[in-house]
């Protein structure tokens, strides 16, 4: 526990602002921050992030929109971006984040990079039965039905590693399996928030945050047939997962890393008495740096980071690289300045808010109406890019978050430097969708 300052109240306020009240909720938000502070809005998007924006529409003109494509360039310069960010540490590559099986696949073949990071039992049963042999679950399951395929093969036994982070959940896996099932591979999910006096900064998962509450439930799993504990894994989303907006978010996140890493080997010493860990996991595209000194974590995990969606504009460890965008077409001029793209309607998961909207990038100038915003069937925007724009003339957005995009649509444009397309199927093209 730590106590509050002047500093950290601050921050908790705008942790509470990214992450809102229904997953990194700070209890003492309401009596603890003086109303007088204003929490800083997303800036407008930086034009110099895409630098080649009219080669991936020329290259794209054939296709019908809407559409997605990936800069595959950038992406791929991202990628050996976050290898030389984790400096030596094996990447599991969040799958939730991509969304596209040849992708994920492909990452994997990289230098660098080591299993998948699945957020569905379903899901990662579909990943090993398409050649993807280490996949970590990161969420609990109840799902029935993937424990029964889970049981049915071999391979996904041995490839698979489930979450846990309650004695409940080995008793509603063993109600799902019957007694006497295979040894089922399991991790526990760790909360690794940071707690400063009564506020939470962090998201809202695990009840296991102490050594103790680690140790007693490693040794409850240990005394349990059918369950093999292997792994241990930290998500330290309020490092990670939060843009470093200001001086007092930065003082948040170094002393929320020292206290974690602190904690993290105290966790790792008390369950290793209950068990052979092999698998040790922390961190995630905006913390790679940071979680990747401690030397006790096995592994770090990423996978937003190779499109670079407007939620991670603004970390100084990085530079920004956006390569994943959609296409719109403007159907409608109904003013001068004013041009009506059709669809668009994108918003990312999370507290509701401006930086949660698509954003469009080119041509450079436009931004929503007020009145309507990013809609269902049309999105009107305004500028003095509009003026020059007609109908039938495309517009290029960002999505604020990386995998979500990618449910959007059956099927994403890769673009190469030389201008030629492949078009590869998304898990929604696939006839897959896991929640």
């Amino acid at each position: 526990m730590v106590s509050m300052t002047p500093g950290t109240i601050v921050t908790v306020a705008l942790v509470e602002r990214h992450y809102g009240s229904g997953t990194g909720e700070c209890a003492a938000t309401a009596t603890c921050v003086p109303q007088a502070i204003e929490l800083p809005r997303r800036p407008t998007y930086i034009l110099e992030h895409v630098t080649n924006a009219t080669h991936l529409l020329e290259a794209t003109s054939h296709l019908q929109t809407p559409f997605a494509l990936i800069d595959s360039e950038a992406m791929w310069r991202n990628a050996q971006d976050l290898v030389r960010r984790a400096n030596g540490v094996p990447i599991r590559v969040a799958t939730k984040s991509i969304r596209v099986l040849s992708i994920i696949k492909t990452v994997l073949t990289l230098d660098g990079f080591q299993g998948a990071m699945s957020y569905s039992l379903a899901e990662a049963n579909w990943l090993v039965d398409n050649g993807v042999d280490d996949v970590l679950v990161a969420y609990p399951s109840v799902d029935a039905e993937a424990y029964r395929e889970l049981f049915k093969d071999e391979k996904r036994l041995n490839s698979i590693t489930v979450m846990v982070d309650s004695i409940e959940a080995l008793e509603v896996i063993d109600s799902l399996c019957g007694s006497g099932h295979a040894p089922i591979r399991i991790c526990i999910d760790v909360d690794s928030s940071f707690k400063v006096g009564p506020a939470h900064l962090g998201v809202r998962r695990s009840p296991i945050h102490s050594p103790r509450q680690a140790k007693n439930l490693a040794a409850a799993i240990g005394e349990r047939p059918g369950f093999k504990l292997v792994g241990l894994m930290f998500y330290d989303a309020q490092i990670a997962g939060v843009p470093d907006t200001s001086p007092a978010v930065r003082v948040m996140k170094n002393r929320s890393s020292a206290e974690l890493m602190r904690r993290r080997r105290r966790v790792i010493r008390a369950v290793s008495q209950h068990a052979d860990l092999t698998l040790i996991n922390g961190g995630g595209t905006g913390s790679l740096e940071t979680t990747g000194k401690d030397k006790n974590l096995t592994e770090l995990a990423a996978g937003s980071g190779l499109f670079t969606p407007t939620l991670f504009d603004e970390y100084d460890a990085f530079e920004p690289n956006p390569s994943s965008f959609f296409a719109l077409s403007v159907v409608r001029k109904p003013a001068p300045n004013i041009v009506t793209c059709f669809a668009g309607g994108y918003i990312a998961s999370g507290p509701a808010g401006q930086n949660r909207v698509p954003t469009p990038v080119w041509p450079e100038g436009l931004e929503y109406l007020g009145t309507e915003g990013a809609g269902e069937v049309q999105s009107p925007l305004k500028g003095k890019a509009a003026e020059s724009l007609a109908i039938g003339d495309r517009v290029l957005f960002r999505h604020a978050k990386a995998g979500e995009m990618c449910e959007r649509f059956n099927q994403v444009a890769l673009v190469s430097p030389e201008g030629s397309v492949t078009i590869v199927p998304t898990y929604r093209g696939e006839g897959k969708n896991f929640g």
